[in-house]
């Protein structure tokens, strides 16, 4: 395989131009995929009669269609607008399919419209419809690398992220303390992308020695040398408040110290509004971009703290460009309970939307999360609502619930999560030492996103 992608310009694509992408259905893939909840299959089940009725309804191959699209047909910088999909068959472990796609029409304002077609390796079509994807304007070179350590491409709503976020000027963002490879190299590698020009702000000679110890330049870089990661983090928020960068990035520094210096009430960056953590997660089995919050702040948010996170989140989201989100506020069941706080709670911000105090999403709940992320769970539970079972948006009713869920997420559905602070006077990409290279750029094509929409 080539170790790069490179896209196919609108004013390159022809009515009829064609383009393939094959694969087979794995273990693996079952692991996260089979059940359609994220759910992890034993291994040892291969062996049961219970794994070899298994089978996927066409979530994998929908999957794979979309990564045809990112990187076949029209390539990296396209845009997937909208899908009309319809389901033939099912699949089992060790079938192979191939995904085809072709170019019905061109359209205007750089729109396309796609036929796709999925086949198992016996002919059979197991999903048909039809695609419309926006085309990028220049040809675009992705490297195939990140593509490889998130799930063979499987990453499409973080590259979805990428893609919006390609075109508009860089964010000059302040990196706070970046003395390790990992939190340098996503630094430089959302510059090197055109997101960000990056600011190092912390001991410079660890600085340089962490560049030199994973063979990264930093020629052209802008280094502000301070004594530890504490003053690392002041002065970053210094910048900010003074306009010389226009975002932060946490580096290897804790959590409490990076925020310390952002929430102080004499030098920081609070605004009316209280601050709130999002992840904005990638998750296989999902069909779309995933918003959790609040993991990371508000350890007990009460009523007036949750309408702030939940608007926090409304704005993020369109920033995104989801022009109404759907909020779906977690509780442990879907019916008010006067004894459970949080399903009042949930009961009280859907009539704020009602009456215009929250604005810009749609709101629903109580809803537990099975009835909140499925729709065959709602269904079942006579539950009628326009957010239950397709929520953009998972409001949870504290900092540990919704720190849980993310992470069960992570390890246990092979989300990807880029993690973003919102409500201060600049976007704040608040990183883990264990996101890989793909979330610290994603997160930083979040920031680039919100800059632009605040302007």
């Amino acid at each position: 395989m080539s170790d790069e992608l490179v896209s196919i310009p609108y004013d390159q694509i022809e009515v009829g131009q064609k383009a393939s992408l094959e694969r087979k259905l794995t273990l693996q893939d079952l692991q996260f995929r089979s059940d359609g909840d994220g759910g992890r299959l034993d291994p040892a089940q291969v062996t049961s009669d219970l794994y070899h009725r298994i089978i996927t309804q066409g979530m994998w191959a929908t999957g794979l269609i979309s990564v045809a699209i990112a990187a076949r047909l029209p390539g990296p910088g396209s845009r997937l607008l909208h899908n009309d999909l319809d389901y033939h068959a099912q699949l089992r472990l060790g079938d192979s399919v191939r995904i085809d796609l072709e170019v019905l029409e061109k359209r205007s304002e750089r729109r396309v419209l796609l036929d796709c077609r999925c086949e198992d390796s016996d002919g059979r079509l197991i999903v048909s419809g039809r695609a419309l994807v926006e085309a990028p304007e220049h040809a675009i070179t992705e490297p195939d690398d990140l593509l490889a350590q998130s799930g063979g491409g499987l990453r499409r709503q973080l590259h979805r992220l990428l893609g919006l976020a390609r075109g508009l000027p860089p964010l000059r963002m302040a990196v706070v303390h970046p003395v390790d490879a990992h939190s340098l190299g996503g630094a430089l590698e959302a510059h090197r992308r055109g997101l960000i020009e990056p600011v190092l702000v912390g001991p410079e000679q660890r600085i340089r020695d962490a560049a030199a110890r994973s063979e990264h330049a930093l020629d052209g870089i802008e280094i502000i040398s301070t004594e530890h990661s504490h003053a690392a983090a002041a002065r970053a928020v210094e910048l900010a408040r003074n306009r010389d960068v226009a975002a932060l990035m946490k580096g290897a520094l804790h959590t409490d110290e990076f925020m310390g210096a952002i929430v102080d009430r004499k030098g920081g960056l609070r605004t009316e509004r209280r601050m709130s953590h999002v992840w904005v997660m990638d998750v296989p089995t999902y069909p779309r971009p995933l918003l959790i919050t609040d993991s990371a702040l508000n350890i007990r948010p009460d009523l007036t703290a949750k309408a702030d996170i939940a608007r926090n989140a409304i704005d993020l989201a369109r920033a995104m460009g989801i022009e109404q989100p759907r909020v779906a506020v977690l509780s442990a069941t879907e019916e008010v309970n006067p004894q459970i706080q949080s399903t009042l709670d949930a009961a009280a911000l859907c009539k704020m939307v009602d009456r215009g105090q929250i604005k810009g999403g749609l709101l629903d709940g109580p809803l537990a999360f099975d009835n909140a992320i499925s729709e065959v769970a709602a269904r079942t539970k006579g539950i009628r609502s326009t957010v239950a079972g397709r929520p953009d948006i998972l409001l949870a009713p504290d900092l540990e619930s919704a720190n849980m869920l993310g992470k069960q997420l992570h390890y246990l559905a092979d989300a990807e999560a880029a993690g973003i602070v919102v409500g201060a006077r600049v976007p704040i990409v608040l990183t883990s030492r264990a996101d890989d290279t793909l979330s610290r750029v994603a997160a930083c094509a979040v920031a680039l996103l919100m800059a632009q929409g605040a302007k």
